[in-house]
């Protein structure tokens, strides 16, 4: 067993820790740390050098287990957590985002990250606890990586700054949700994930310089922490997968040249892909037997990276002939399928995606169980990324961590300009499709969404755009190069793909991946100035395509209203074993979803029967008052009198002897089913039993005595109706 070390501070108005050497012996390094009360597991293994692979392999869990919270999984056959949740999925990618970027470039051992939730305080983020345990692990092992990286969650509440807020307590009314992490003593900027309310781009970049200000304890922690564990920071020594440079040049001597004069010829994607093809395929014929074709590609793709850099930074000039805040040619098309509720496509240079949107009962919301309990979901977005999209084959499946990412991004950036239930009652699903990629695909995500909502029909409160900003830089950054719209290379052999997504005035979300181990902070004013202007020019395209939203939705989306109850009367509308809600959708045809806060959504195809079953909702709930006048139907006669229906779901007794001023022996000498009378209420008891008068309408109106000793369900000897509270009127007794 190793020695146990423990190391803690308080932050953020709570005990923050770092320990090790009680749990997961056999793990290259294992972490325990806790946050007030919530406790994560943090291990790190590297496996043995692969010959065969010419990637660094790192794999990132995020383990979100039910049992932290005293969650028991709610379906009845399957008892065991499931598949990691879309917000797991995004932890899992900011963890590998913040720490990718500090390993050595030549490093390619196998390395697996795995942090699990052990105990959850709902008001201490295990997302920030987990950033800091994966810093403190890798900082501490002998793994190769050239930390620390730290990081914090910041919210904005009341106009003032909040680090690390409670994850639920403060939530609701905070206007930003940033996780951003920094690298070194000097604090670079690494990586975020951030949800935005629509603030303004120095308010984002207040909040990013509050989190670095701040973190400094923090980082003194993960520093003792790691020195006492490992105080020589001693690393393994491993196998370099850099490629030979005498390699290198050789090859480089074949294909340098014509390389460089590809990059220079602005060519757009497809153009530069043949070329390419064509001095690969002279590469091969060259080296045929000698070398791998893995290791020429390798060497051909570093020769490429090398000539794009120079090509940008010496000459300004980019593969395709644009200019550093060039943006590729623009197109953005609506109502593109003819039976769906909304749809449109937007094309930026080679990257082209489709986004279909679809309307439906908020009754029909996702449903999801994770650590802190159960909720719903009524606004989604997918997005889907096929391989014909990059012309290659692949396997069609289920969403990668990739897709996973890119969905969440663009319906991040979209949610806050979609309209609250209250205002629009539907459940929301957009699906964008990726047709065609060429860079900053979720980005054209973004910007075919919000013309997709639009053209359903979704009154969102502005338009979103965003495009992807790179950077080219020589290794000291006193040269560098800021790129509007990625395209193709400029990604993979770019520094950076920075995606800021916001209306005109104000940001909605943002994302980073970078290949460099942090960037100096001067540089991000100018990165979102850049982005900000590139997104504008978006902008200006969506407009002339949509100007707003549509005023109605697609006839072939269902109708829905909402109706706002108390909800102390959902019982009512529900009814026994629920009796009566299935009575309203049977007459109606709609769908009922009621929510505890007694928010009722109603949809079906018919408008008329949607507004039918509201009136019917609103008349069960219906307080009726004494001395209120209505028109009401005759639903039924009996013997003593006939039962009206006053309001759509609710009748009342209008009693033989209150039908006329003269004796009448029989009410069906007077009324028949389906007469309209115009009645007043004389009595509402306490069990909700409402009495009718027709002649208390009539001048010199006196209450009826009725006789006594005898039952009203005595005269003919039909069953007497009794009121059921469910209803809100009366039902047949048996």
């Amino acid at each position: 067993m190793a020695k146990l070390i423990k190391k803690e501070i308080e932050f953020a108005g709570r005990k923050l820790s770092l320990e090790t050497g009680e749990l997961a012996f056999q793990a290259t390094m294992a972490v325990k740390a806790s946050f007030g009360d919530t406790v994560v597991l943090t291990t790190v293994v590297s496996g043995a050098a692969n010959p065969d692979l010419d990637f660094f392999p790192l794999t990132v869990n995020y383990e979100e287990k039910l049992y932290s919270g005293g969650q028991i999984k709610s379906s009845r056959f399957v008892k065991r957590d499931g598949r990691p949740t879309d917000d797991a999925v995004i932890v899992k990618r900011l963890v590998d985002h913040a720490i990718r970027p500090l390993f050595p470039q030549d490093y390619m051992d196998e390395v697996q990250v795995t942090s699990t939730v052990l105990s959850l305080d709902p008001n201490c983020d295990p997302e920030f606890l987990s950033m800091i345990a994966v810093s403190a692990c890798l900082q501490a092992s002998n793994i190769p990586w050239q930390g620390p990286m730290v990081s914090a969650r910041i919210g904005h509440v009341d106009n003032a700054f909040v680090l690390c807020p409670p994850v639920y307590e403060s939530k609701p009314d905070t206007k930003l949700d940033m996780m951003v992490s920094f690298a070194g003593p000097e604090k670079k900027f690494l990586a975020i994930e951030a949800e935005v309310d629509l603030l303004p781009e120095d308010v984002v970049l207040g909040a990013i310089d509050f989190a670095r200000n701040n973190l400094d304890p923090v980082l003194a922690l993960i520093n003792d922490f790691a020195a006492a564990v490992n105080p020589d920071s001693n690393k393994y020594s491993y196998v370099s997968k850099s490629l030979d440079k005498a390699f290198v040049n050789e090859v480089s001597a074949v294909v340098k040249d014509g390389v460089a004069e590809m990059m220079d010829q602005s060519f757009d994607k497809l153009k530069l892909k043949e070329k390419q093809d064509l001095l690969q395929a002279e590469l091969f014929e060259k080296f045929a037997g000698k070398y791998k074709k893995s290791d020429l590609l390798r060497a051909f793709a570093e020769i490429e990276k090398q000539a794009l850099q120079d090509l940008i930074l010496t000459k300004h000039k980019r593969p395709d002939g644009r200019g550093p805040k060039d943006i590729r040619s623009l197109t953005a098309k609506v109502e593109i399928l003819p039976r769906t509720h909304g749809s449109a496509l937007f094309t930026r240079g080679v990257t082209q995606t489709l986004t279909v949107a679809t309307l439906g009962s908020t009754s029909l919301e996702l449903f999801i169980q994770n650590m802190y309990g159960e909720r719903t979901k009524r606004f989604i977005h997918y997005y889907n990324f096929p391989p014909f999209s990059t012309g290659e084959t692949g396997k069609m499946g289920g969403p990668g961590s990739r897709e996973i990412g890119h969905g969440m991004l663009a319906e991040k950036a979209l949610r806050p300009v979609v309209p609250d239930q209250d205002e629009f009652p539907y459940m929301i699903i957009l699906v964008s499709e990726t047709l065609s990629s060429s860079g900053s695909s979720s980005m054209a995500s973004t910007c075919s969404s919000t013309l997709a909502l639009m053209d359903a029909g979704v009154p969102i409160k502005d338009i979103v755009a965003g495009v992807g900003v790179g950077l080219i830089t020589n290794e000291d950054f006193t040269d560098h190069i800021i790129m509007t719209d990625l395209a193709y290379m400029e990604d993979a052999f770019g520094f950076l793909d920075f995606k800021l997504t916001g209306t005109r005035d104000a940001v909605t979300a943002i994302q980073c991946d970078m290949k460099l181990p942090g960037i100096p902070m001067h540089l991000l004013p100018k990165i979102f100035e850049q982005s900000k202007e590139g997104r504008l020019q978006v902008i200006d395209v969506l407009e002339k395509t949509l100007p707003k939203s549509r005023a109605d939705v697609s006839k072939y989306a269902p109708k829905v209203m909402s109706v706002k109850i108390d909800p102390a009367k959902i019982g009512m509308v529900i009814g026994s074993g629920g009796k009566t809600i299935k009575e309203i959708e049977a007459k109606t045809g709609c769908l009922l979803g009621i929510e505890d806060d007694g928010n009722i959504a109603v949809s079906g195809s018919d408008e008329a029967m949607v507004k039918k079953a509201v009136d019917i909702i609103l008349g069960i709930v219906k307080e009726v008052e004494v001395g209120e006048v209505y028109d009401g139907t005759v639903k039924e006669i009996v013997d003593f009198g006939a039962f009206v229906e006053i309001l759509p779901g609710k009748d009342g007794l209008l009693h033989v002897s209150e039908m006329a001023n003269d004796f009448i022996r029989d009410p069906r000498d007077v009324v028949k089913v389906g007469d309209v009378l115009k009645v007043k209420v004389i009595g509402v008891g306490g069990d909700g039993k409402v009495s009718l008068s027709k002649k208390a309408l009539e001048p010199g109106y006196v209450p009826s005595a009725r006789p006594s000793g005898r039952r009203e369900d005595d005269r003919g000897g039909r069953p007497r109706r009794s009121f059921n509270n469910s209803r809100g009127g009366f039902s047949h007794g048996r």
